[in-house]
């Protein structure tokens, strides 16, 4: 009785949906060493217009630490790299390494055929659709 309880409940469907679709980027994108987590900080980051870790982790909804720990990991890796910001010393800017471009750019093509895939069978309008009730989900979060 429980499992059906679960098979109906929205939180429950859109936990299981997401958990699918990250474990399916992560099959796609470990031959590029990279995380979903790190795919989504690298669609931040621009190779000439500069951002802060506190904007990304504002972009991502992952906290400041989290944040920091993902931009390590792709500093370590040489996709990114860090000016300091010009004003705040307790801050910097990253950017995208050329490595870092060369590696968004593979990893776009895969990440759009992926969404293609989840999408199929809806119709640009439904997928819009889509977007609009999640989005309105998301925002009535905040109660």
């Amino acid at each position: 009785m429980l499992y059906c309880i679960l098979e109906d409940s929205l939180g429950f469907i859109l936990n299981r949906t997401n958990t699918k679709l990250k474990n399916r980027l992560h099959q796609e994108f470990k031959n590029y060493d990279v995380t979903p987590e790190q795919w989504s900080l690298l669609n931040c980051v621009s190779i000439d217009k500069p951002i802060t870790p506190k904007e990304i982790s504002d972009i991502i909804y992952k906290d400041k630490p989290n944040t920091n720990r993902i931009l390590e990991k792709l500093f370590d890796k040489k996709l990114i790299y860090k000016v300091p910001h010009p004003t705040d010393r307790r801050s910097f800017h990253v950017f995208l390494t050329e490595e870092g471009l060369k590696l968004r750019t593979s990893l776009v093509p895969i990440a759009y055929s992926i969404t293609e895939k989840l999408t199929d069978g809806l119709s640009p309008e439904k997928v819009q659709e889509l977007k609009d009730l999640l989005n309105l989900l998301y925002n009535n979060a905040d109660f």
